[in-house]
């Protein structure tokens, strides 16, 4: 068995000296020979034995013979004592096949054998997204433990496990394929749920304009025939010479839609941080935020594919919102001129809508204007992408850099003069600090 001291030569040597640091794709492997075939030890052996008997034939000295003993001597002692297993029925365990940024997989495969064999040689490609740390052989088992680096909906990747017999001059190469896993991405710290002016008719926490049964006093009102007793407002019943009671606002859960622009993924060259990963972290707090206050939130993943999700809520509702957009990083590779219209069902009437973009392709802003054609209340989140890298004395890059910044402000100008919020996020920094400058007035619709 591995053992700790030697793990990370194992690991080295299990994937074959290949750097998989950028969690890029790799290239899948070519497939292995079928059926058992002579191993390293057994051609070295044959080799030497061979080039020792024609030398012997070429020269005429018997005695080169002598030289051929020896390899033919350890072939012989190396023919597997058992049968060697004509049926290999690998079992893959993956746990968990779920997990968010950060977290560690560990992937047991078990062999099932019908004969007798050997040690155990792995040969590992893993999948984009994930790193190994650790890898334990055992006699009919193999245990690999990865950490997952990035979110998104990967590949383990394929094992290619060498079973040699009992002698160790044969042996059989079987691939297994580890299977997919989904990894979530780690929502950024939120807890501030800034609410619509028009809230939906439907029991929650967040205190409308209008009046109802509620616990937040809004003021008094004249008793009417059917009024609660215990309600009345006994200084302004005084004043007024006849009975007031307390008036209550509605207390009315919102719905809420996170639009998230993919249409590019662009990397901060200080940092090297993509705008897409900040972009999911981000809209995953925010959706943390809204189910915790009892709201109805969905999600809306727009680019080479429009993906899409109705308003629900509930503790389990997360997991099927970010499952629903994992695999938007294969949207990446897709290019389209124009963008489909958003379907109606995915942004309810009065639902406030959150658009999380970098604000780097100006397609998204014909999508704003489809969201302000249906008068939902609107609110961009930018999520910075750093200035390009400009090399020092390069005037013409600085007048570059200028042009950029002057579009950018442009852009932000352009949707604030629409009557729509801008915000923007830090990357690293709680969602609260852009959201809470929302708190002060509630947000607006546009009009139809």
């Amino acid at each position: 068995m591995t053992t700790r001291t030697g793990r990370s030569a194992a690991i080295e040597r299990a994937l074959g000296g290949r750097d998989i640091s950028d969690g890029g794709p790799t290239e899948p492997p070519s497939p292995p020979p079928p059926g058992w075939r002579a191993s390293e030890s057994a051609l070295r052996h044959g080799t030497v034995a061979a080039v020792a008997v024609a030398a012997a034939l070429v020269t005429g000295h018997a005695w080169l013979l002598a030289a051929a003993a020896v390899p033919l001597a350890l072939l012989a002692l190396a023919l597997p004592a058992g049968t060697r297993p004509r049926r290999i029925d690998p079992v893959v365990d993956v746990q968990p096949r779920r997990c968010f940024e950060g977290e560690q997989l560990t992937v047991t495969v078990t062999l099932g054998l019908d004969g007798t064999a050997g040690r155990l040689d792995p040969g590992i490609t893993p999948g984009p997204g994930l790193r190994l740390d650790e890898l334990t052989t055992g006699p009919r088992h193999l245990t690999l433990r990865c950490t997952a680096e990035r979110w998104g909906r990967w590949s383990v990747g394929t094992v290619d496990i060498d079973v040699y017999d009992a002698g160790g001059a044969a042996r059989r190469t079987v691939r297994v394929d580890l299977g997919e896993v989904a990894v979530f991405p780690v929502p950024s710290a939120a807890g501030v749920t800034p609410i619509p002016v028009r809230l939906p008719q439907r029991l929650g926490e967040h205190t409308s304009t209008q009046r109802g049964e509620g616990v937040e006093v809004t003021g008094v009102h004249p008793y009417v025939v059917g009024d609660r007793q215990r309600r009345i407002h006994w200084p302004a019943t005084t004043r007024r010479g006849e009975l007031q009671l307390h008036q209550f606002a509605a207390e009315k859960a919102s719905d809420t839609v996170v639009l998230l622009d993919v249409l590019a993924d662009v990397r901060d060259p200080a940092t090297g941080a993509s705008s897409l990963d900040e972009t999911f972290r981000a809209a995953a707090g925010l959706v943390r935020a809204y189910l915790r206050t009892h709201d109805r939130i969905g999600v809306v993943s727009v680019g080479g594919a429009t993906r899409w999700l109705q308003p629900g809520s509930g503790g389990t509702y997360f997991y099927r919102i970010v499952e629903s957009v994992l695999d938007v990083r294969k949207d990446l590779g897709y290019r389209t001129t124009g963008l489909r219209r958003l379907p109606p069902p995915a942004l309810p009437e009065n639902a406030l809508v959150y658009v999380f973009t970098p604000l780097t392709d100006q397609r998204i802003l014909d999508v704003l204007d489809q969201v302000r054609s249906r008068a939902n209340p609107l609110v961009v989140v930018e999520i910075p992408s750093g200035d390009p890298a400009v090399e020092p004395g390069d005037s013409r890059a600085q007048l570059a850099l200028r042009l950029w910044r002057a579009d950018r402000e442009a852009m932000r100008f352009a949707l604030t003069e629409r009557g729509i919020a801008v915000v923007t996020h830090t990357p690293g920094e709680t969602l609260d600090l852009a959201l809470a400058p929302l708190l002060r007035t509630r947000i607006r619709g546009g009009s139809r």
